[in-house]
């Protein structure tokens, strides 16, 4: 795509970052309302049994997903056109979902600004590895690495990491007012609880709260992996990277149906997203369908999508993921040789 095409293609994308505060109300209150009513429904089936119970917690724990997204939206400015709407709304939406804003923001705005570049990874990304650093590493860090990308890790033990640990704490060289936040949502976390505790006893509370953490956690993990782990997704050093490809070929499309694109904000049109984060999630559906040259995104499905569990190490040379027993010989050669290939 030449230069002009790429800067045509932007314009367009950014015709449809404008915040409409009627949709953005409308969207809080057909999220936050089912929400509430899930949760008080699932502890009000407790006196009728657990079975009923706990499948009602996992469903308010899909709309944990679609309150996400709005927070996700805010940490963009792009939920409200008043800053301090998306702050606020921000900081809420992020104690409901035990997500900080300030340090979000930060960590995702430089994923956006690095996405797909191998020499600028590790800040609000999925780990990846090439297989040239795979072959090269040490025993103990292809160990580490594997265990990472170990399914059974990553979604079974990963919302428990995400939600316990890496969401509780400021990075160091943390600025104050991202500080301050933290602080707060885990305040409030913590103030919110124990008044749920207190009111409901703790028994009744973990059997509700539990299974909507879990779910929400697995989805959205697994939501933020598969749009940028498929087969031919694009990744390149710094003097080959391309914003515009970063955002159209590294990002996939994520054809969802429709019950489950609503509850998911339209985030599976994520090639959208990545190219003009302030197009709001109510937005993106619309920004795709307007702009033929973004309907050639990588598309996949919900079947398809399951491939990506085996795609683990990515191979510069021929511009794909590839499995860990795919590249199993090479491990088993002279590291010299692997540089001769």
């Amino acid at each position: 795509m030449s230069q002009h095409k790429q800067k045509e293609l932007k314009k367009n994308v950014a015709a449809f970052a404008k915040p409409d505060q009627t949709v953005g109300i409308r969207q809080l209150i057909n999220t936050l309302v089912p929400f509430f009513l899930l949760w008080f429904a699932a502890y009000q089936s407790l006196a009728v049994s657990l079975w009923l119970a706990v499948p009602l917690a996992m469903i308010a724990g899909v709309f944990v997903i679609r309150i996400f997204i709005i927070f996700h939206d805010c940490t963009h400015m792009s939920f409200f056109q008043n800053q301090k709407a998306n702050r606020i709304t921000g900081t809420i939406t992020g104690i409901l979902t035990l997500f900080p804003f300030e340090k979000w923001k930060r960590d995702h705005s430089i994923h956006h600004a690095t996405s797909s570049n191998l020499d600028k990874r590790g800040t609000g990304d999925v780990w990846v590895m090439t297989v040239e650093e795979y072959v090269a590493a040490s025993f103990w860090r292809r160990l580490a690495y594997r265990l990472y990308r170990n399914p059974l890790i990553m979604f079974g033990l990963g919302p428990l990491y995400l939600f316990c640990l890496s969401n509780r704490f400021n990075r160091k060289g943390a600025k104050r007012k991202e500080r301050w936040n933290t602080h707060l949502t885990n305040g409030s976390i913590a103030v919110i609880y124990a008044l749920m505790i207190w009111a409901i006893g703790w028994q009744a509370f973990l059997i509700i709260q539990l299974p909507i953490l879990y779910v929400s956690g697995v989805l959205g993990i697994w939501l933020f992996y598969v749009q940028h782990q498929f087969e031919d997704s694009y990744f390149e050093d710094e003097s080959q990277w391309d914003f515009v490809k970063a955002a159209v070929d590294g990002s996939s499309y994520y054809k969802l149906p429709k019950l489950l694109q609503w509850v998911s904000g339209s985030i599976g049109y994520h090639h959208v997203h990545h190219l003009s984060p302030r197009v709001p999630n109510y937005k993106l559906e619309e920004a795709h369908e307007s702009t033929p040259p973004l309907q050639k995104a990588t598309t996949i499905t919900l079947l398809s999508s399951l491939k990506s569990i085996r795609f683990r190490l990515y191979d510069t040379a021929n511009k794909t993921f590839v499995s860990f027993k795919e590249v199993k010989p090479l491990l088993q050669k002279p590291r010299t040789g692997f540089q001769d290939q």
